[in-house]
């Protein structure tokens, strides 16, 4: 077997630390840079960008969005905090004794491919050759702001910027967008605006974070693998027996089916709706000066707009023509490998109806096989080339997602794990197991000694 080349990885958040945990266990070299003084990524606050808000919490479940084999802890509630998924990290890259192979205060300010592999260029002028490069830099960094007729003369921003409700007191404030974010910041300014108000371009599904005393996650996962048509119609009954008519409080009613659009899990917004803390409003139609124009034709004296309108994705580093794109995300033979540039691979590029972070490892380990089988050499590497090259799965679950760009290759968690165990068994690759990374444990090494 050739010589398995130096990797240089892009970032230290969730998916940098799965990837690196990874490659330490299938002894591949690597560096990982990252721009910020400790890892995390976009769950450290003090992160310069980071968009996470004082309120924000994990939208899926402790038990379905943790690493392979580090469990968060017990005491931590169903939907940890922004500050307890960041001391996990903390507590994860420390027990597997990540931080040393971490380059920190260090961007990575270009990468080119050149024969052999990558020039990577360094916030500290230093440049560096690898033979391949791994992106997990995230993909809420780069924000997306609205365009509407007319001037709006209040303030407005994106609600990257958003950190503490008290930004709201004294305040008649609109949020725009009722994504996960767009919906907690909303509440938020229900109970710190002088008024407040929530644009929607169309009416949504929302789903308790807790179905009969269980994490909504857990619920579905616990239950029987459903064909989605029969799911959609279950969960559809469920909420409708569970929320009733959405329409009472002013919201649209949806024009899709449940799990067409990105879950929205959320109950606080409708109680501040019941209470009238907060008023539902359709898309914007104009701005005048302060005054906000609706479609339905209502307007409001607007001071703050926040703009919860979702992020560009963008690899910064890189020439946007290593990628292929579609729709604005770059499309990846399973959101991992590039169909065009066998050193170039992705891990976080990805949104899914479940935990994604639970997937992390997985697709951490297909990326690290694929190295070493592409080291190697012989049917292997031909083997996974092929699949990468030709292979165009299916990962919708049967699933319309809307047209919208945020679904262009969004994939249904159930049909991804299923595509994953297809690739593991025609490859002959084992799936992981408990205590595959024990031997990694910074305890375990101590007591050894």
């Amino acid at each position: 077997m050739a010589e398995i080349g130096r990797v240089c990885m892009v970032g230290g958040g969730p998916a940098g630390l799965a990837l690196a945990r990874s490659f330490l266990a299938r002894g591949i070299p690597f560096d990982v840079y990252e721009r910020h003084s400790d890892v995390g990524g976009l769950w450290d606050q003090a992160n310069p960008g980071s968009p996470v808000y004082d309120s924000a919490h994990f939208i899926s479940s402790k038990t379905q969005s943790h690493y392979h084999d580090f469990d968060m802890p017990e005491d931590y509630p169903d939907y940890p905090s922004n500050r307890q998924i960041l001391s996990y990290m903390h507590a994860f890259a420390d027990e597997y004794g990540l931080r040393p192979y971490i380059h920190f205060n260090t961007e990575v300010k270009e990468a080119a491919p050149e024969s052999g592999g990558w020039r990577v260029t360094l916030s500290t002028g230093e440049t560096k050759h690898y033979a391949s490069l791994v992106c997990a830099n995230g993909t809420n960094w780069h924000s997306s702001l609205p365009s509407y007729p007319g001037t709006y003369t209040g303030e407005m921003r994106h609600a990257q910027s958003y950190r503490s409700m008290d930004e709201f007191k004294s305040k008649r404030v609109l949020i725009i967008g009722a994504g996960n974010s767009g919906c907690d910041i909303a509440c938020d300014a229900a109970q710190s605006a002088d008024k407040a108000f929530i644009s929607m371009r169309r009416g949504y599904h929302f789903i308790p974070k807790h179905l009969f005393g269980i994490p909504a996650d857990a619920f579905a996962a616990s239950g029987p693998q459903l064909p989605m048509w029969l799911e959609q119609r279950v969960f559809g009954a469920v909420l409708r027996l569970l929320n009733g008519d959405l329409t009472r409080f002013g919201l649209q009613k949806p024009d899709h089916r449940i799990f067409e659009t990105h879950p929205i899990l959320n109950t606080q917004l409708l109680h501040f709706l019941a209470h009238g803390d907060i008023k539902a409003k359709p898309d914007i139609a104009r701005f005048d000066g302060k005054t906000v124009h609706f479609k339905d034709g209502t307007s409001e004296e607007i001071d703050l707009v926040l703009c919860a309108t979702g992020y560009s994705w963008k690899v910064p580093y890189l020439d946007p023509k290593n990628f292929s794109w579609k729709h604005g995300r770059p499309d990846l033979y399973m959101n991992l490998f590039s169909r065009e540039n066998p050193g170039l691979y992705a891990l976080g590029f990805m949104e899914t109806n479940g935990g994604a972070y639970k997937l992390f490892d997985q697709m951490a380990d297909l990326i690290a096989r694929t190295i070493v089988a592409r080291a190697k050499g012989g049917a292997e590497a031909k083997g996974i080339d092929q699949f990468i090259a030709t292979d165009r799965p299916d990962l919708t679950g049967g699933i319309h997602f809307v047209g919208s760009d945020r679904h262009a290759t969004y994939v249904e968690i159930a049909s991804y794990r299923k595509q994953m165990r297809r690739l593991r068994k025609l490859l002959n690759w084992p799936d992981l197991t408990d205590g595959c990374f024990d031997k990694l444990r910074v305890t375990a090494k101590k007591e050894a000694a």
